[in-house]
C-alpha cells in the first residue's frame, strides 16, 4: 500500500550502504492560469531537464508546507503574490529521471483579472528565466516541450469544471422506455459536455452507442468493460479534443476499484484487465477506496499507461439516487479530497453553482444528474 505521503509512487527506505540512488527532491508546482491562458517558465540549457518549458514552482523546504512553498516560490520567481488566491490541489506525483527523483505536489491557481493584467506582458521572471503565457488548447496538444513528469499533469488539466451523469434507465419507467431515455438525453445534454453514460444494464449498451452517434459533440466517460467494448467510431471530428478521442475516460465503480487489490494491497488479476487505451476515473467513498485509487494511479504511471485523471468522491449531500447513503458534508469530503493523489470531483446532491465551494474544499470539479442536464 502507499506510504503516508500519499504520493503516486511508493518509495521504500533503503540502507545508504546498499544504494547510490539520489535523494528525493520535494517540489511544489503551481499551475497558474487566467481563464484559458497558462503561465510557463523556460528552463535554461544548463539546468536539469533544460531547454524545456515548465510550470512555476520549486523545492519545499523542511520548515514549510507545500502550499507555503508554492506561495514563496511563485513570489520569488515571478513577483505574483498568491496569498489571497484559492489554491486547489490537483494531485501528487513521483518521477524518477534516473539522475534525480522528484516528488511533485501540484496545485492549480486562477489569477484575478487584475493580477493577469499586471503580469501578462512580463517576458522575464525575477531570476532571469523566460516567462510566457500559452493557450490551454495548445498546451494540452503538446505544443510546448515539458519535462516527462508533467505528462500526467496535462491529462489532469483536461478535466472540465462540471461533468454530467445520465439518468438511470429506470427513471423513464420500464426497460421498454429506452427510447424515452435516448430522446431526453439527446435533446438536453449541453453542447460539448463531458458525460458519464451510466447504464448498469449490460443489455442497454446499445443506448450509449446510439446517444454518442446522435450527439457526436459530447465527450463520453464509459464504464470499464473490455469484454464488450462499444462500437463507436473514434476518428477525430471538428468538435473533439486534441486527443481525437470521443471516449475521454473509463469509469471504475467503488466496488470494482476495491476488487483491484486484495486484503494486503497486492494487485489482483482485475487490475491488469482495466482499460489500457483510456484514462480512468474512479469512485471513492472512504479512506480505504482513496488508498486503493492512489495505489492504482501509481501503478499505471509506472507502467506507462493512461493515468487516473480523477476521483468521484461522494456523496457530499443526500441524493435521490442513493437515499440510504450517509452524506459526508463538505468538511469530511475535504478531508478525503486531501488524501487523494489525483484531482477530486464532487458528487452527490450538488449543482453547478456549487463549483466554488468544491474548489475551496479541495476539489477541482463537480458532477451530478438532475441539476446538470
Amino acid at each position: 500500500m502507499l506510504n503516508g505521503s500519499n504520493q503516486q509512487s511508493e518509495t521504500k527506505p533503503e540502507s545508504k550502504t546498499k544504494t547510490n540512488k539520489p535523494s528525493i527532491v520535494n517540489v511544489a508546482v503551481a499551475v497558474i492560469h487566467y481563464k484559458d491562458q497558462y503561465l510557463l517558465g523556460f528552463r535554461d540549457a544548463t539546468q536539469h531537464q533544460g531547454n524545456r518549458y515548465e510550470f512555476v514552482g520549486g523545492k519545499i523546504e523542511a520548515n514549510e508546507s507545500a502550499a507555503q512553498a508554492l506561495i514563496r516560490e511563485v513570489a520569488e520567481e515571478t513577483d505574483i503574490l498568491l496569498d489571497n488566491n484559492t489554491i486547489v490541489k490537483l494531485g501528487r506525483l513521483h518521477h524518477d529521471y534516473g539522475d534525480k527523483q522528484v516528488s511533485l505536489q501540484v496545485y492549480k491557481i486562477e489569477l484575478t483579472a487584475e493580477q493577469y493584467e499586471q503580469h501578462k506582458h512580463r517576458e522575464q521572471g525575477l531570476e532571469g528565466q523566460a516567462l510566457t503565457w500559452v493557450i490551454k488548447s495548445q498546451l494540452l496538444a503538446g505544443a510546448y516541450h515539458l519535462p516527462a513528469a508533467n505528462k500526467t499533469i496535462l491529462e489532469w488539466l483536461k478535466l472540465p469544471s462540471k461533468i454530467t451523469i445520465t439518468y438511470p434507465l429506470a427513471h423513464f419507467g420500464t426497460h421498454t422506455d429506452a427510447a424515452a431515455w435516448l430522446q431526453y438525453h439527446q435533446e438536453n445534454l449541453a453542447s460539448e459536455s463531458w458525460v458519464y453514460i451510466r447504464l448498469k444494464d449490460v443489455n442497454s449498451k446499445h443506448l450509449a452507442e446510439q446517444l454518442m452517434t446522435a450527439r457526436p459533440d459530447i465527450l463520453a466517460i464509459l464504464p470499464n468493460d473490455e469484454e464488450q467494448p462499444l462500437n463507436v467510431e473514434e476518428s477525430p471530428t471538428a468538435n473533439e479534443t486534441a486527443t481525437g478521442q470521443r471516449i475521454v475516460a473509463k469509469h471504475l465503480t467503488h466496488s470494482t476499484l476495491m476488487q483491484c487489490f486484495d486484503e494486503v494491497g497486492s494487485p489482483t488479476a482485475l487490475t491488469q484487465s482495466l482499460s489500457k487505451d483510456h484514462p480512468l476515473i474512479v469512485s471513492c467513498h472512504d479512506i480505504a477506496s482513496i488508498t486503493a485509487a492512489n495505489q492504482l494511479a501509481s501503478m499505471r504511471i509506472q507502467q506507462g499507461l493512461p493515468p487516473v485523471i480523477g476521483a468521484f468522491v461522494s456523496p457530499v449531500f443526500a441524493t435521490q439516487t442513493h437515499p440510504d447513503d450517509t452524506p459526508l458534508g463538505w468538511e469530511a469530503w475535504s478531508e478525503l479530497a486531501e488524501l487523494a493523489d489525483m484531482p477530486v470531483i464532487g458528487l452527490g446532491g450538488l449543482e453547478p453553482a456549487m463549483l466554488n465551494q468544491a474548489l475551496q474544499y479541495g476539489g477541482i470539479s463537480v458532477a451530478g444528474i438532475r441539476q446538470f442536464i
